[in-house]
């Protein structure tokens, strides 16, 4: 039996994804030694990470998540802000900010619930719709951690932009040294 690592996420349009570039490159250049960037390609909207799966439960799962985005109609997200986990003063988790109705959060929950009834934990932390840009390296100087939070009270995002989120994707994460490569195992859509 075979193992992948994966989650159920939506994909973010590439001018969006662009305009997060375009506005955060100034806060990358300032923090390039504090922060390991997420590369653009890999951003998205996380709405179950699942870990490591069987491949044997791989039709199980998708039926499951068809099934679930059938019942929710398509909705409008806007993309935009800067924040951080925990905080911007003490940063791990730098993050691009996601407004969105209560669907999203009602199809992210039942997302959940149907995983778990799969067998998958729950996540014991609320859902917080974000997209992550970065993450503050453990080997961060003082030094180094006063320019990033300097560069992160300097730095000012606006929207970003807004896309109607119409599909949901099982993503299939492969680890390198470089970074994770992702690669889309299934998509449905909202809505059926």
């Amino acid at each position: 039996m075979s193992l992948l690592r994966a989650f159920v996420a939506i994909e973010i349009p590439e001018e969006i994804k662009t305009e997060i570039t375009r506005q955060t490159d100034g806060l990358r250049r300032a923090a390039v030694r504090s922060v390991r960037w997420v590369a653009v390609e890999n951003t998205h909207l996380t709405l179950k990470f699942l870990g490591d799966i069987s491949s044997s439960n791989l039709e199980f799962l998708m039926q499951a998540l068809k099934t679930e985005c059938a019942q929710h109609a398509p909705f409008e997200i806007t993309v935009g802000r800067l924040g951080a986990f925990p905080n911007l003063r003490r940063p791990h988790v730098l993050w691009i900010g996601v407004d969105a109705p209560s669907d999203l959060g009602k199809l992210q929950h039942n997302i959940e619930a149907s995983t778990s009834q799969l067998g998958y934990p729950v996540d014991d932390k609320p859902f917080s719709a974000h997209l992550t840009i970065g993450r503050v390296r453990q080997q961060t100087s003082s030094s180094e951690a006063l320019v990033l939070r300097q560069a992160l009270e300097n730095s000012k995002i606006d929207i970003l932009g807004k896309f109607a989120a119409k599909f949901v994707h099982l993503f299939r994460s492969d680890l390198h040294p470089e970074g994770p490569v992702y690669s889309c195992l299934f998509t449905t859509a909202l809505g059926g």
